[in-house]
């Protein structure tokens, strides 16, 4: 798998991602394009409009031209790969696209877009029916929308990007805010194991609906324990810690603690933010943080496995 992929999908619709608007949809709704896990399909499933699809689809095109969709980043970011997936479309996808992405401040409509500065991040590629396709992403450009273009015409279940998060966070400039959260900027830049659910789970928007949606790690069967680290949103000096274990009713973890770094774990020094504290299945716990060191990173260490849901950093950024 390329390596971009380990990166949060910032189009995603639970971050807040949307479509908002296309030049056709006539057989399948352009919002599918952002809606999380994967395509299904159900062969020989017909509505009005002909056989139902997991994705967007347009018409048979029979004039010049091309199709394309807008859509609105949940988070704004540096874009370092983009997956256009085509399951399911065998005999109705586009053979080739584009990506184009833009950074277009405050919210804007589908007429001020349109007529925004766009940067080609995906050149003409060619594409194949039923299939995920992977393009990484050069360059530094800090995005908030990206427009897809498929020529001339067809169907495409879903479009991941995936990126670094940095949306604008003046708009907390004297509160509070979760340092955490991906919304806000924060990543999980390495942990120990994700057998079983990605990491960046936990610093998701929103609560966890099951446990498949939070971060769970395979069983250990040595001394050690498992582990992530979270970049924060920026330096800041965390207060608040929220520690969700629910859903998680037969692989909590035992305990949780929590490490402060005031730049990258292995340079800076260790600050104790959160001595190892004893846990409980499914239940969300919280805890007052005494250190006022301000941090960059953070290290959540669980003992010795299991899963979390959620993770929050509540605190105030440095000036």
């Amino acid at each position: 798998m390329t390596r971009f992929t380990t990166l949060p999908d910032l189009a995603l619709r639970t971050l807040g991602g949307a479509v908002v608007a296309a030049s056709d949809e006539s057989f399948a709704e352009k919002e599918s394009l952002v809606r999380p896990g994967r395509p299904g399909f159900r062969p020989g499933t017909f509505g009005h409009k002909g056989q139902v699809y997991d994705g967007w689809e347009t018409r048979r095109r029979r004039a010049p031209g091309h199709d394309w969709a807008l859509v609105r980043l949940g988070v704004p970011g540096v874009i370092r790969g983009v997956a256009i997936d085509t399951a399911w479309f065998k005999g109705n996808y586009p053979p080739y696209a584009t990506v184009e992405a833009a950074r277009v401040e405050g919210h804007p409509s589908p007429g001020e877009l349109a007529a925004a500065s766009w940067t080609e991040i995906v050149p003409r590629a060619a594409l194949k029916g039923d299939a995920e396709h992977h393009f990484e992403v050069t360059g530094e450009l800090h995005a908030t929308h990206v427009r897809l273009n498929i020529f001339p015409d067809g169907g495409v279940a879903r479009l991941r990007v995936h990126g670094e998060p940095r949306p604008d966070l003046s708009v907390y400039d004297g509160l509070g805010l979760d340092l955490a959260a991906l919304a806000n900027g924060g990543i999980v830049t390495g942990c120990s194991d994700d057998f079983y659910s990605a990491p960046h789970n936990v610093i998701a928007p929103g609560l966890a609906r099951h446990q498949a949606e939070g971060w769970e790690t395979a069983r250990r069967r040595d001394d050690g324990n498992d582990w992530l680290v979270i970049r924060l949103a920026g330096r800041g000096v965390p207060r608040l810690a929220e520690i969700d274990t629910t859903n998680l009713l037969f692989n909590a973890p035992a305990a949780v603690a929590l490490t402060g770094f005031d730049g990258e774990p292995g340079t800076a020094a260790p600050v104790e933010l959160l001595p190892r504290t004893r846990l409980q299945p499914d239940t969300p716990h919280r805890f007052r943080l005494a250190a006022a060191t301000p941090v960059t990173h953070v290290r959540v260490d669980i003992h010795p496995d299991g899963g979390l849901a959620r993770v929050r950093l509540h605190g105030h950024l440095t000036p």
